[in-house]
């Protein structure tokens, strides 16, 4: 699943519109909408409050492990 569409398909669930979940994460609602649309350059620090409000998290991992 895409980051953008798991973003979208959790805040949905948690019934929260997105100027709602930008205010609660300290990003503006157009970030929120960046990262519900894939957009390529998106900041890290931003991206992780936003993921925090929503209960979800940022893992790495090896390709092909």
């Amino acid at each position: 699943m895409e980051l953008g569409s798991e973003v979208r398909r959790r805040r949905v669930e948690l019934g929260l519109r997105q100027a709602e979940l930008a205010e609660l994460a300290g990003v503006s609602e157009r970030f929120v909408r960046a990262v519900e649309h894939d957009k390529p350059a998106i900041q890290l620090d931003s991206l992780t409050a936003v993921l925090g409000v929503l209960g979800l998290e940022f893992r790495l991992h090896v390709r092909g492990t």
